[in-house]
């Protein structure tokens, strides 16, 4: 209900194809005590609702990051959003960068501090077109206040041996919604909340894939095209169908459709159909990690998220050479600006050019300024190219920047794809034998439709190191 005169108002999702639909959100103004603010961002929700161009979780969400925007208004005296100017916006974001959540006691991650000012942001910017007089007419961003996010934020695929261990472990998982729910989103890249909206009737014949599937894309509102997915999936999603067909049976109407259904024996819902939630199904992916002991190469649990196989197959895509376009149509971003900032990054398949280009192999005592043109950097290699820069497999010329260690050296990846590296023949063996692991591993495919291709890369680069260290070791 949308009344000016009250300060809480229930909004209610009427969106049918909102994963929200029917769901009431309290929207709570009472707490802004400067009423010209409270005016302006009145209208703005009741808009934004009225107009369905923002869905009201969306809306419900950017309240609560207005919140740290008004207790900064408070603390600064200001009453108005009229009277806002760039400074006041600098004063905000060093509030934001010393305000600590209150439960947890920790910082305001970098992304959500973005977040609370992109909030104040799309406020103004609605205020210039159809509240001119209650906001700024001039420019009061500079436009590039959170300009470090794409560095910070960590584009993070799923590693070649994490996934050979997934897949094992699915050969044995009893839960089929674990089970199956893993090969969709590997072979798909779908959000999780869309996932769990899947229905029967969104699988359709293909001519040469064999099978596409439809869903619903939740955060743009809008359908997905079609997807041609290979044969495992549409398996998947098949037996999650048999598996939940019963239940469709007992569920409720707006249920009936929805394949990830669940019979609740805990709490208020005991005895109840219900749909399977993102948090439940994160946890239980979580618990999967543990039960198969799913390792990283320091031997540390692996943090196994469903949103982690949307990036690997972003970033498996674009090592493949497909074009950053279809990579967006296949995510379904709006823009593909989200596509490049977030989610692909350059895997394994062109590893074998890179070595070429930027290689070393030789002896390291004959590193010089031919190899490392900068006088600093090559003075320091060459003060430590026997110590801390030392690898199980080669050398980092330089693994410390500015202070802080190389992430990529931390996470023991693969470094001879940095100019940094540098590789002798004493350590052909270990060469040869990451190359007979790798072989094994294609051999025996344990990585679906997705996650083999990008192997060839790496293996033409471990090929020429062998055939470099062989040729220098004859020498």
């Amino acid at each position: 209900m949308v009344n000016d005169s009250q300060d809480v108002w229930t909004l209610l999702e009427t969106d049918e194809c909102s994963q929200y639909y029917g769901q009431d959100f309290r929207f709570d103004f009472s707490y802004m005590k400067a009423a010209q603010i409270k005016r302006v961002y009145k209208a703005y929700i009741r808009q934004c609702y009225q107009t369905q161009s923002k869905s009201v979780c969306r809306l419900y969400n950017e309240i609560l990051g207005f919140k740290y925007f008004f207790g900064f208004a408070q603390q600064k005296e200001i009453h108005s959003l009229r009277s806002l100017c760039n400074d006041d916006i600098c004063h905000f974001i060093i509030y934001l960068k010393t305000s600590v959540l209150r439960k947890k006691q920790k910082p305001l991650a970098y992304a959500y501090q973005k977040r609370c000012l992109d909030v104040v942001k799309n406020v103004i910017r609605w205020g210039q077109l159809h509240m001119p007089e209650e906001v700024p007419q001039t420019e009061i961003f500079a436009g590039n206040e959170y300009i470090g996010t794409n560095s910070k934020l960590k584009i993070e695929f799923i590693p070649d041996e994490i996934m050979a261990q997934v897949s094992s472990a699915l050969e044995d998982e009893q839960n089929p919604f674990m089970k199956y729910g893993i090969i969709i989103l590997r072979s798909t890249g779908m959000r999780i909340e869309d996932m769990l909206r899947l229905k029967t009737g969104c699988l359709a014949p293909h001519p040469i894939s064999g099978a596409t599937l439809t869903w619903y894309n939740h955060k743009n509102r809008k359908p997905q095209p079609p997807m041609p997915i290979p044969d495992e999936c549409a398996d998947a999603v098949r037996k999650l169908a048999e598996h939940t067909e019963y239940l469709r049976t007992q569920a409720s109407l707006e249920l009936k459709e929805l394949i990830f259904l669940k019979l609740r024996s805990k709490g208020g819902n005991a005895g109840r159909v219900t749909r399977i939630g993102q948090s439940e199904f994160r946890n239980d992916m979580r618990d999967f990690a543990s039960r198969n002991n799913i390792t990283d190469q320091g031997g540390e649990l692996y943090r196994l998220t469903p949103h982690k196989f949307r990036r690997t197959l972003a970033t498996d895509m674009l090592s493949k050479g497909t074009n950053i376009s279809v990579i967006q149509s296949v995510l379904g971003h709006s823009a593909v600006g989200s596509t490049k900032m977030h989610y692909a990054d350059v895997k394994d398949s062109s590893r074998a050019d890179v070595f070429r280009s930027i290689g070393i192999i030789g002896n390291i005592q004959a590193v010089d300024e031919s190899v490392i043109p900068d006088s600093a950097e090559l003075s320091w290699f060459q003060e430590n190219r026997n110590g801390c820069a030392r690898m199980c497999d080669g050398y980092c010329t330089q693994p410390f920047q500015q202070g802080v260690l190389c992430e990529r050296l931390l996470n023991r990846q693969k470094c001879y794809t940095c100019s940094r590296y540098i590789t002798t023949p004493e350590y052909l063996e270990h060469h040869r034998e990451y190359l007979r692991s790798l072989e094994e591993q294609l051999a025996n495919n344990p990585y679906g439709h997705h996650y083999a291709e990008h192997f060839s890369g790496t293996v033409a680069v471990l090929k020429e190191i062998i055939a470099g260290l062989e040729a220098l070791k004859d020498d």
